[in-house]
C-alpha cells in the first residue's frame, strides 16, 4: 500500500506546516545506524562471539556439509558417472526399503529402534529425575558431592568398555566360567534356567531389549540427572518455608512444591527426547548383538551400515533408510512441541 506524507509527518496548524514525528525521527535514526550500532557490540563483546568459532565450525563441517551426501538416496549406484549426475534419478531405494526385496529387514529394523526408543523413554526418562530429586534431600555436601561423582562416572566409560564390561557380567568372568556373576545370581533365584545362562542371554533374543535399557540406565542416569538438580536448586527456600508452615512433609514438599517448579525443565527435555526416539547411535548395538539377536537388536543404524559395507552401490540404500529415520524423528519433535503447546504453554519454540 503506498504511503503518504501524512502518515510520516504531523501537522502544526499554528504555522501551517508539516513537521516530523519525533517518534518516527528516533525510529528513523536506529534503523540508519542499526549495523553500526551492532558492530560496536561485536567489538565490544568479541570474545564471547570468538567463543562461537568453534560450534560454528563444528555445525558446519559435521552438520551442513554432510546434507550434501543425503542426496545420494535419490541417486543409482554407478561409479561411472559422478555423485552430481546421478541426483533425483527416481525413488528407488525408497521403493526397495518399503515395498522391495530389503522391506522385511527395514521394517523390522525401524520396530526395534521405535521399540528399543520407547522402553528407554518409558523407563529411563524418570530415573534422572527421581535421581535428582534423592540428591536435593542429602543435607551433607560431601556425602552428595560423591553420590553424584558414582553416578556420572559410566557416562565417561568408552562405549567399547562398557559393552565389555557388560559382556564379562553376563557372559562370563573368568575363564574357567561360561558365566558371569548376574548370570550366575540369575540362575541362582530361578529367573533363568541354567541352559539359558551358560549359553549366554546376550546370545538370546529376548533378553537383549532388557540389557540394553538397564545398561543404558546405568550408563546415562546420573549424567542426565545434572539438568534436574540444577533446576530444583534454582527452587526459592521461600516456597519450602510455606509448604512447612502449612504442614507438608518430604513426600508433599516434593509433590506439590518441587515437581511443579521442575515442570517446564521436564518438558523441555522431554520433547528433545522425543526427538531422538528414533537416533540410535549403531556403536553399541554392534557390540552387543550377533546374528542370533537380529530379531530384536538390529536398528536401523546397523541395518543401514550393514548395508552400506556391502559396497558403494548400497550406499544409497543405506542414505535413504537413514534418511526415512530421521524424517519420521523430525516429524515426532513437531507434533510433540505441538503438543506440549496447547497442553502446557511450554515448547521449545
Amino acid at each position: 500500500m503506498k504511503r503518504k506524507a501524512a502518515d510520516y509527518l504531523i501537522y502544526d496548524e499554528a504555522t501551517g506546516l508539516y513537521r516530523e514525528d519525533p517518534e518516527q525521527a528516533v525510529r528513523d535514526d536506529v534503523e540508519r545506524h542499526h549495523w553500526r550500532a551492532v558492530g560496536r557490540t561485536v567489538l565490544k563483546d568479541w570474545r564471547l562471539y570468538a567463543m562461537l568459532v568453534p560450534m560454528l565450525l563444528v555445525f558446519l563441517f559435521w552438520r551442513y556439509f554432510p546434507m550434501y551426501e543425503l542426496l545420494g538416496c535419490f541417486k543409482v549406484g554407478d561409479d561411472v558417472k559422478a555423485v552430481s549426475d546421478q541426483f533425483f534419478l527416481g525413488f528407488s531405494n525408497f521403493r526397495s526399503l518399503l515395498v522391495g526385496s530389503n522391506a522385511p529387514d527395514f521394517w523390522r529394523a525401524l520396530r526395534n529402534t521405535f521399540l528399543l526408543s520407547f522402553y528407554g523413554l518409558c523407563f529411563g526418562f524418570p530415573v534422572p529425575i527421581i535421581l535428582a530429586l534423592f540428591f536435593n534431600e542429602i543435607r551433607s555436601n560431601i556425602a552428595r558431592s560423591v553420590y553424584q561423582v558414582l553416578t556420572y562416572l559410566p557416562k565417561f566409560i568408552s562405549t567399547v568398555v562398557m559393552t565389555s564390561l557388560i559382556t564379562l557380567l553376563i557372559k562370563q568372568s573368568s575363564i574357567i566360567s561360561d558365566m558371569g556373576i548376574i548370570s550366575k545370581f540369575l540362575v541362582s533365584i530361578g529367573a533363568i534356567s541354567e541352559e539359558v545362562g551358560r549359553a549366554g542371554m546376550l546370545n538370546n533374543p529376548l533378553f537383549f531389549r532388557a540389557i540394553y535399557q538397564l545398561s543404558g540406565i546405568w550408563e546415562g542416569a546420573g549424567y542426565g540427572s545434572i539438568v534436574y538438580f540444577a533446576a530444583i536448586i534454582a527452587i526459592s527456600p521461600t516456597s519450602y518455608e510455606a509448604a512447612q508452615i502449612d504442614g507438608a512433609n518430604k513426600w508433599a514438599q516434593m509433590r506439590y512444591v518441587v515437581l511443579p517448579s521442575i515442570l517446564s525443565t521436564i518438558v523441555i527435555m522431554l520433547i528433545t527426547r522425543i526427538g531422538a526416539l528414533l537416533n540410535i547411535g549403531y556403536e553399541k548395538v554392534i557390540l552387543l548383538y550377533n546374528v542370533n539377536t537380529y530379531v530384536t537388536a538390529d536398528v536401523v543404524s546397523t541395518f543401514s551400515y550393514r548395508i552400506a559395507m556391502a559396497g558403494n552401490a548400497a550406499k544409497g540404500l543405506a542414505s535413504a533408510a537413514e534418511m526415512m529415520n530421521n524424517v519420521i524423528g523430525m516429524l515426532l519433535v513437531i507434533g510433540a512441541n505441538t503438543i506440549s503447546r496447547k497442553a502446557s504453554d511450554v515448547s521449545l519454540y
